[in-house]
């Protein structure tokens, strides 16, 4: 059987079956997020004062611990020293090691992803065999060198230049990078400059105690952050940095891709890093108002309190639902590359840039939420949230960064639409043929047959593909409205995206719902809630839109299609599901 596409579940109605869970770990997954909880709870939560106060060498020392245990060498193959496990067990690790602190969060990701992930998909066999035994075991950590300070989202407009030397066997390297994670203690550096007067950049990879002069390169002080505050991020300078020709890294030129395709993969690994961040925030949320007493109740009593915590709980299991999902149609589109004959290193590249619009549509709805959810953390908390004695200060302070880290959620945004549109146009993904096939459906008569909606979940997914025709209806109008101009028209973009990512991520948690769970499970009420929700945010982002770009008949005719295309037979009691929710989980004690 074919894989899916990326970007195909717009066009596709997916069975409950094809699609992958946290429910369904095999023991070997289960026992490693058991692991790198027990090691968390042991190691990171007691010491979460020396990561606030700025404890660089604690980070750095946690992260040689998880070195030893292996964790760092989780997606880098066997023969290089790593464990080689797949790409969801990536995710799962990533998941389970981030959620107690932004610190040690970003010193793994930089370090297992972008750090190492470039060697690994790009890295000549000798460049794989010299630098990922140390990466995989910690005994060095990576840093990854592309942030400049006039080069941030545009990251082809860098300055940093390589020149080949008079004798042809160093390229000398001149410039700068800021914001560069793990800079303090890393001695493995992938950094990208522009050879000569190249159009785009290139990459490379050094060690930093193998230079021929120590003084060619650099670091600025320890940034002062608004969080992570124990990750080292530094400004790194160039100064006629003499580097081995055969450390270039990929091929001249293409160091743009490289970039690209490190950012896709750090996308939905930043999803799992927010993960386990949203479990722990509500946890000590529903330990908390079962605690706090006010007017003589626990505030968990308190139907404002019970709203919150509903919501947050929702928030996880719908995150929760989007990322496994998504982790497990690129570890199949590997899989069925590798059986194909493809070799593994191009089979993982084309996996992920296969699902970039999945990877980015999670980047942007799990950091938001990560956010979201400390912020009600504090709230639920009240003026003790916003003291450094409670653990809901930090996890605000940390959060915030997601929303910038591996493109900004705005480009992030824009990337996804615009990708979904691009495929379009290559002729690899079929919008044209169901968007032409809903104007048609809004010229014609509506039925007023009611349909019969016994069996679970069936109207959650028809409401579904009603929402999946309202992307393409007001994607396809303006595609036919601004043609090739499109990219210029954001605010209309971001609309879009706003429905694109509720739909993917709805659609994921219903059939996760319908796939593990009874209809009168919490987990049903959670995916009904979440539901209702994303049809009342699409309304707004389309409405919106098809009010920017549409006039007259047509524009009547998108708005009354909205309006058949968001209706509800039977529409949920929000009240008394979100009751259900809080009511289940405060009894609990935790999610």
């Amino acid at each position: 059987m074919a894989t899916l596409k990326g970007g195909e579940f717009l066009i596709k109605q997916i069975p409950a079956n094809e699609i992958f869970s946290i429910e369904e770990l095999n023991e070997e997954q289960k026992m490693l997020r058991d692991s790198a909880k027990e090691f968390i709870d042991r190691e990171v939560v007691p010491q979460r004062e020396r990561f606030e106060k700025k404890d660089y060498a604690f980070t750095e020392e946690t992260m040689r611990k998880l070195g030893e245990m292996g964790m760092l060498g989780i997606a880098v193959p066997e023969e290089y020293g790593g464990l080689g496990m797949g790409f969801v067990t990536t995710m799962l690790a990533c998941d389970y090691l981030s959620g107690t602190t932004g610190s040690l969060a970003t010193a793994y990701g930089a370090h297992t992803g972008i750090g190492t992930l470039p060697i690994v998909l790009y890295g000549t066999e000798e460049q794989k065999k010299k630098y990922l035994p140390d990466l995989a075991t910690g005994t060095k950590f990576g840093a990854y060198c592309l942030t400049e300070p006039d080069a941030g989202s545009d990251a082809n407009s860098g300055k940093t230049r390589a020149k080949l030397s008079e004798d042809g066997k160093h390229y000398i390297i001149n410039g700068q990078k800021m914001w560069i994670s793990n800079a303090g203690f890393a001695d493995t550096f992938t950094l990208f400059a522009k050879i000569d007067d190249d159009k785009n950049i290139t990459g490379f990879v050094i060690n930093r105690s193998e230079l021929e002069n120590p003084e060619s390169l650099t670091f600025g002080e320890e940034e002062h952050k608004l969080g992570i505050r124990a990750s080292s991020t530094r400004q790194v300078f160039f100064n006629d940095m003499k580097v081995p020709v055969e450390n270039l890294l990929g091929e001249r030129n293409n160091g743009f891709k490289i970039a690209l395709n490190a950012l896709n993969v750090g996308r939905i690994k930043l999803a799992a890093a927010c993960l386990d961040a949203q479990r722990r925030i509500l946890n000590h949320s529903i330990q908390y108002s079962n605690e706090r007493k006010q007017f003589g109740v626990s505030i968990s009593t308190f139907g404002a309190i019970r709203k919150k915590l509903a919501e947050m709980a929702t928030g996880v299991f719908v995150s929760e639902a989007g990322s496994y999902r998504a982790a497990k149609n690129v570890q199949d589109k590997i899989d069925e590359l590798v059986a194909g004959g493809m070799d593994h290193q191009a089979a993982e590249l084309k996996g992920v840039e296969e699902f970039a619009v999945e990877c980015s549509i999670l980047k942007v709805f799990v950091s938001d939420l990560a956010q979201h959810t400390a912020d009600e953390g504090i709230q639920v908390y009240g003026g003790m949230g916003f003291s450094e004695d409670t653990p809901m200060e930090a996890a605000w302070r940390d959060s915030r960064i997601s929303r910038i880290y591996e493109g900004t959620n705005e480009i992030n945004r824009l990337l996804a639409v615009g990708m979904l549109i691009k495929r379009a146009m290559k002729g690899e993904l079929d919008l044209l043929s169901p968007a032409m096939a809903i104007s048609k459906e809004l010229m014609g008569i509506p039925s007023f047959e009611v349909p019969d909606y016994s069996e679970f979940m069936s109207e959650e997914k028809a409401i579904i593909a009603n929402l999946k025709k309202v992307f393409l209806m007001v994607s396809g109008a303006a595609l036919q409205k601004y043609m090739m101009d499109i990219e210029k028209q954001q605010h209309l973009l971001l609309n879009a995206s706003e429905i694109l990512n509720q739909i993917y991520m709805a659609e994921s948690a219903v059939l996760r719902a319908e796939k593990h769970f009874s209809p009168e499970s919490v987990e049903a009420a959670m995916t009904q809630l979440n539901l209702y929700k994303a049809v009342e945010k699409i309304i707004v982002a389309a409405k919106e839109g098809i009010i920017s770009f549409a006039e007259g008949d047509e524009q009547r005719m998108m708005l009354s299609g909205l309006r058949r295309f968001t209706k509800y037979t039977n529409h949920p009691n929000v009240v008394a599901l979100t009751e259900k929710v809080a009511a289940h989980y405060i009894e609990k004690g935790a999610y």
